[in-house]
């Protein structure tokens, strides 16, 4: 695709998509908010090469390297090739986001006490485990070692300094801000409720996956989040009992971006990638632009 130029009703963070069959526009007056589009899915991934994959890694030089990075690797890997579902829809109207951008919490350490935060990192769709590992790293480091509020405490704890009424009317502004494609970019940066995906790591937690809600707020399509790994004994074709690893994800997603088999196409490249670890070493050869 040539270099696209900006025209009127794109946002920062987006253009409008223009081309798109009719009944798609017409979906979101339908189904004006997130939670009158929520699809839930969920799936059992075999991770016993993926594990061993990171092992690798780790030997490399990798430290720490694990399947919260490799989770992420694999979804901007299949956003690389079905960019329809890095899509968002505000303002009733549906854009292609302009870049890749993954929120998460993370507590700055695994205490009752410690305070819990949320980070967002910007990827590009040619961006391998490796640039998913350092961004990620950096993010984390830079949290965990400041006691000091971030970009997203900072905005909270301004606007809960207000008198309830005056933070309801603030948020309302918000709310109209965002319809329209009015808020500022700065604060768009801090917004852990705009972005491409959200991702929880509940296996840290030792627990398994919840189907969490999307915020209507802001325009995050899907939610994910993965559990602790757990152990099976499968026969193989020999009749013996073989050890395998698994872990269960839960998906929250937004229907009203893609249709229904393009959201099957994108899952079933995910379960590729995990069968095959090794892609998401290397950028991809190709990367498919959205439609106009």
């Amino acid at each position: 695709m040539a270099k696209y130029t900006r025209r009127r009703g794109d946002r920062k963070e987006g253009r409008l998509l223009r081309s798109l069959p009719a009944f798609n526009k017409f979906i979101p007056y339908i189904m004006p908010t997130r939670n009158d589009a929520l699809n839930y899915y969920e799936e059992s991934f075999e991770v016993s090469g993926i594990d061993k994959f990171l092992r690798a890694q780790r030997v490399e030089g990798y430290k720490g390297i694990g399947m919260l990075h490799f989770l992420i690797a694999v979804y901007i890997r299949c956003l690389s090739m079905l960019p329809g579902a890095n899509r968002f829809v505000v303002g009733r109207r549906i854009y292609a986001r302009e870049n890749i951008e993954i929120v998460m919490t993370v507590k700055r350490s695994l205490t009752t006490e410690a305070t819990e935060t949320t980070i967002k990192v910007v990827f590009q769709p040619t961006d391998t485990i490796f640039d998913v590992y350092r961004k990620m790293n950096e993010k984390i480091n830079e949290i965990k070692s400041d006691d000091e509020n971030n970009n997203t405490e900072d905005v909270a704890e301004a606007l809960t300094k207000l008198p309830r009424w005056m933070l309801r009317f603030a948020i309302l502004v918000l709310r109209v801000m965002d319809y329209f494609g009015w808020i500022p970019q700065s604060l768009l940066d801090a917004s852990p409720f705009h972005g491409s995906m959200i991702i929880t790591d509940l296996g840290s937690l030792r627990i398994g996956p919840v189907f969490h809600h999307i915020y209507n707020f802001g325009t995050l399509p899907v939610f994910m989040a993965f559990g602790a790994k757990y152990h099976k004994y499968e026969l193989n074709r020999h009749g013996q009992a073989e050890d395998h690893k698994y872990i269960d994800i839960k998906m929250t997603m937004d229907e009203r971006i893609v249709d229904g088999h393009y959201f099957a196409q994108m899952l079933q490249a995910f379960r590729f990638i995990c069968d095959h670890p090794e892609i998401v070493a290397a950028p991809p050869t190709r990367v498919v632009e959205d439609i106009d």
